[in-house]
């Protein structure tokens, strides 16, 4: 599982003494504890009869969802970028895109923009879509099918580019 990769790089890092990438993934690593104990909340106030190893078992983060948790740290990242190049603070900036680095290396393979725009237009002319306001239906054919393999804006773009 990817939770016990992250796990086992950090004390690799540690080891290597790594700050940079020990200090991203145990962050991560505590966002990923965090989303897990949301989780066995909302499990434990559903089902008030499990016991304490049933609802551990149960509010586990499966790969998928940590890989939503990676995403969603890039983002963050990639936002403070462009903070950052208003105060024109070129060091934090080289500081969080070395942080994407680190993080994207556990996210699966992305696929390139020519093939998210041949995946648009084959759901623009399934759907039938032809306005910007048919974009929903369009991000809930394609999404599915590109979820996890590439960053919901270039997606988003691609969409709005293709209903122009």
């Amino acid at each position: 599982m990817l939770k016990q990769k992250i796990q086992s790089e950090i004390l690799e890092a540690v080891k290597e003494k790594n700050e940079n990438i020990s200090g991203v993934l145990r962050l991560l690593l505590s966002v990923i504890f965090s989303k897990e104990k949301e989780k066995r909340y909302k499990i434990a106030k559903d089902n008030p009869d499990f016991g304490e190893k049933e609802l551990i078992e149960k509010s586990e983060l499966i790969d998928e969802e940590i890989i939503n948790v990676i995403f969603s740290e890039v983002k963050k990242r990639k936002d403070a970028i462009l903070e950052f190049e208003k105060g024109k603070r070129n060091d934090l900036i080289e500081k969080e895109k070395a942080e994407i680095k680190i993080l994207e290396k556990y996210l699966p393979e992305q696929i390139s923009e020519e093939e998210i725009k041949k995946i648009v237009e084959e759901a623009v002319r399934k759907t039938g879509a032809s306005q910007i306001k048919d974009m929903g239906r369009i991000m809930a054919e394609v999404m599915p099918k590109l979820k996890g393999k590439a960053d919901g804006s270039i997606i988003s773009k691609i969409v709005k580019e293709a209903l122009a």
